[in-house]
């Protein structure tokens, strides 16, 4: 296929020797299969601000510090340098959160680099080589299901020990290959400390997982993952190897009215824009 503007400068550069297809197109981003000498990889290009469909980016951003104190206040002004360097931190957050993740052993593509705007990375392949089918196009039984639900609490666990929260994590945002769960598209990944709306989204992230397994084990729905790695959490009592239960004693004390409103905004919140990933999905 032409090779895209945004990729051109690649291959001139010799880092892609072929653009071989488009993978997918998101709100955010435009996927490429791409060729780097004998290895097939990802070119996965960053739509500009203007552009991107991503809401309440501000939520995500929060939280955010640059270690160059003009380029912080650059971006707190709104200049056009500012602007340009919110794209760079917000492109550059995804490859910090994936080389976060990998360390972590938390299974993500592995990045190869961003250069311009363009991120390279692996391609995620099935057992015949394939490309792996994102989880929500997948059928499960309910002990796979159980398995890998599982295996995504630990990794969710992981994840928040480094101080990340995914924040937008889906089965739309998970591959499944033969080895099990991938995670992908970690642009609006969150600092667990420093963001406000980190809880809320850590809870948006678990639950959004637990009601796509319990489809096929309904047992998960009354698991409570998210309620007690927080716990845990701010207690600075999580760690990777810590062995969740799913259960959580809930406070006998008089009930927090805000909290409550708040929980039920961001219940509607969450179905709102679970509609919205079916939508977009469906448009792929």
């Amino acid at each position: 296929m032409k090779t895209p503007k945004r990729i051109q400068p690649l291959v001139d550069d010799g880092l892609v020797d072929e653009v071989i297809s488009q993978l997918m197109s998101g709100k955010e981003a435009t996927v490429y299969i791409v060729r780097c000498g004998t290895e097939i990889r990802c070119a996965k290009v960053y739509k500009e601000a203007t552009q991107r469909s991503f809401k309440k980016a501000a939520q995500y951003q929060e939280g955010r510090k640059s270690r160059n104190s003009r380029r912080s206040r650059a971006m707190e002004k709104g200049s056009s340098y500012g602007r340009e360097q919110q794209e760079q931190a917000w492109q550059n957050a995804e490859v910090d959160a994936l080389y976060k993740c990998a360390a972590a052993d938390i299974r993500v593509p592995t990045p190869f680099g961003c250069f311009d705007g363009v991120l390279l990375m692996e391609l995620i392949t099935d057992a015949n080589g394939d490309v792996a089918p994102r989880l929500n196009d997948v059928m499960l039984s309910a002990e796979q299901a159980i398995k890998d639900h599982d295996t995504m609490m630990s990794y969710i666990t992981r994840m928040l020990c480094t101080g990340i929260v995914h924040g937008d994590l889906s089965e739309f945002n998970v591959l499944l290959d033969e080895n099990g769960p991938v995670i992908i598209d970690l642009p609006q990944a969150v600092d667990a400390s420093a963001n406000n709306n980190a809880k809320a989204m850590l809870a948006r992230d678990v639950n959004n997982m637990t009601g796509y397994y319990s489809q096929f084990a309904p047992e998960l729905k009354q698991t409570q993952y998210a309620k007690e790695m927080w716990a845990l959490y701010e207690k600075a009592k999580l760690t990777p190897e810590t062995k969740l239960t799913g259960q959580f004693a809930e406070d006998t004390h008089t009930a927090d009215v805000n909290s409550v409103l708040e929980e039920i905004q961001a219940a509607f919140e969450e179905e709102q824009e679970k509609h919205e990933r079916i939508r977009e999905a469906n448009e792929l």
